[in-house]
């Protein structure tokens, strides 16, 4: 067994630091149906449940069935303490990945359908101002940007710290 001096920070091997399902906000069916909830806010007699909840309470094997679907057929973010990527949701089939130092900062961006559903895309941005990569529709992007931006930061000090000690020879 190797001692780490801070748990889960290899400067040889990559390890999981979170995975991420997005939520059925993700795509356009998710997002149409999230778009029909917000358009009924209103509550019953100022109080209770809004109509939004009563309509997605009727419209809820509609949202099981997409949420099914994603899950066999849809895909998840894992968040390394080296890199982020896009896997496929039930295969060990990496779709996309972008390495921790390689993009400028990370924005939230949420439709008007991912409202109701409290999910947003996160987008990496590069020096230039392009986007590399979106996640889509992640629920609670809030949290998984701040982890995504704590481990850039980490690998950026590990890598800082591995060059200072390799130079001391």
């Amino acid at each position: 067994m190797t001692v780490q001096a801070i748990a889960g920070v290899s400067p040889s091997t990559e390890a999981v630091v979170m995975i991420e399902y997005p939520s059925i906000a993700a795509g356009g069916i998710g997002q149409l149906l999230g778009t029909l909830y917000e358009c009924l806010p209103i509550r019953i007699f100022g109080m209770g449940p809004s109509l939004s909840h009563l309509f997605a309470l009727a419209t809820a094997p509609l949202g099981v069935l997409l949420y099914a679907f994603q899950k066999v057929f849809g895909h998840r973010y894992v968040l390394t303490n080296r890199t982020v990527q896009i896997w496929s949701s039930r295969t060990p089939q990496l779709i996309s990945s972008i390495p921790l130092g390689d993009f400028d900062h990370v924005e939230l961006h949420q439709n008007a359908g991912q409202v109701f559903f409290k999910a947003s895309d996160i987008r990496f941005i590069g020096t230039s101002g392009e986007t590399l990569m979106k996640l889509a529709g992640v629920k609670d992007a809030g949290a998984f940007k701040n982890a995504i931006e704590r481990a850039a930061e980490a690998s950026r000090y590990v890598k800082a710290s591995m060059a200072r000690i390799e130079a001391r020879g």
